[in-house]
């Protein structure tokens, strides 16, 4: 991992530990077993057109703050109402605000797919995300073993959850086609310093393969760059800084849909 990712996981960690020591293993499991069914993100992400991920978080590491006016529930139904296929939460709190509270309110609010963006790295998050009503889940190559991210993947699905497998270059395609990824992010962000290549997506679909989704993650800037990812191949674009800081973001989520 590189020392930004490092750092970030060891935050998740920490903060799933102060949950933990209030909320036992043994009672997560009893509330994803009574929570809704997990609604199906990854044909959400197949519906013809290219699809997207409208994502909701409060502040950036690299931005810092995105808006002084952070409302899950009305961004969910402003992102449904422009025409979103899915939302993200982010719940990861030290480094973007955010919090698992976040996601529940959210899924409340709209009907659309909801995946939990953080740094899961262990199996009591999967456990939390569905009893927080989570549909789908974010897992990073580069901070798993292997070992571990089929293994994360695997409870993942046991918990009727779908995940979207992240990506930044070849090698790590292979890792998480080993693993039997269905849905592959592309992250154009590079963590090591934060420059974005939106050329990666081109450059990983024949990788990728046919029968998998695809989605084109960071430096979205507007419709532009989301009818490029769209001709290189990309199944759908997860977005989040441009819908933050949009007075309108479901307007802004009609001109990517196109």
């Amino acid at each position: 991992m590189s020392g930004i990712l490092a750092g970030l996981v060891a935050e998740a960690e920490l903060q799933t530990g102060r949950r933990r020591a209030l909320r036992t293993e043994a009672k997560l499991t009893e509330l994803a077993a009574a929570a809704p069914p997990a609604r199906d993100f990854a044909a959400a992400l197949r519906e013809p057109g290219l699809g997207v991920i409208a994502e909701m978080k409060p502040r950036s590491p690299s931005k810092g703050p995105l808006t002084d006016d952070y409302r899950p529930a009305e961004l969910a139904r402003a992102y449904q109402g422009g025409g979103a296929h899915a939302v993200s939460v982010l719940t990861h709190e030290a480094g973007f605000g955010g919090s698992p509270d976040h996601l529940a309110v959210a899924r409340a609010a709209c009907e659309l797919p909801v995946l939990r963006k953080d740094f899961v790295v262990e199996e009591y998050q999967i456990l939390e995300a569905r009893a927080l009503g989570a549909d789908a889940l974010l897992l990073i190559v580069a901070a798993l073993s292997p070992a571990r991210l089929a293994a994360l993947l695997a409870r993942t699905r046991a918990c009727g959850m779908e995940a979207l497998v992240e990506v930044h270059d070849e090698r790590e395609v292979d890792v998480a086609l080993e693993a039997g990824a269905d849905v592959i992010g592309v992250n154009h962000r590079d963590l090591r310093d934060f420059s974005v290549d939106r050329t990666l997506s081109a450059r990983l679909r024949g990788r990728v393969g046919t029968g998998r989704v695809m989605v084109g993650e960071s430096g979205v800037r507007g419709g532009p760059d989301a009818r490029a990812l769209e001709a290189a191949g990309v199944d759908a674009v997860l977005v989040g800084e441009l819908l933050m800081r949009a007075g309108d973001p479901g307007a802004t989520i009609k001109e990517l849909v196109g």
